[in-house]
């Protein structure tokens, strides 16, 4: 993100304010925060009004999910870029985030760790699923 001259735009979506804050913190160096929502018909609001470019999601949202967002983004045209925060490691859900628009998937328990190389890796078109420890011996 250091070749950019303006931070990226980004908007943060959870329905937890503790989590809003942490992503927060650790974006702020590098991002511009613009908008904090809490559901996912406040997404689709806040994108038709402040266009950011990137949005990091989380999964269940209490009104339209995440991945139900994500699909009517796309249906809208928008082309912001999607990273899915969430607590699910179920491939199931997985599958149907890239499905439905994303290209960064964190999951909540790593996101200390693992969300600003996700969200690097995004910007800079890439896609970013986070790797599950490897089984015992």
């Amino acid at each position: 993100m250091a070749n950019q001259e303006k931070p990226p735009r980004v908007l943060l979506a959870d329905d937890h304010d503790g989590v809003l804050a942490c992503v927060s913190g650790l974006l702020r160096s590098e991002c511009d925060i613009v908008g904090t929502v809490s559901d996912g018909f406040h997404v689709i609001a806040a994108v038709t009004n402040i266009n950011p470019d990137l949005i990091v999601m989380d999964i269940g949202m209490p009104g339209m999910d995440g991945i139900r967002t994500a699909r009517e983004l796309r249906k809208m045209g928008c082309t912001a870029k999607i990273v899915f925060l969430t607590v699910s490691q179920d491939e199931d859900y997985i599958s149907a985030a890239f499905a439905a628009g994303a290209a960064g998937y964190v999951l909540k328990a790593r996101m200390q760790c693992d969300l600003i190389t996700a969200v690097r890796k995004v910007l800079a078109d890439g896609m970013f699923l986070w790797e599950p420890p490897p089984p015992p011996d």
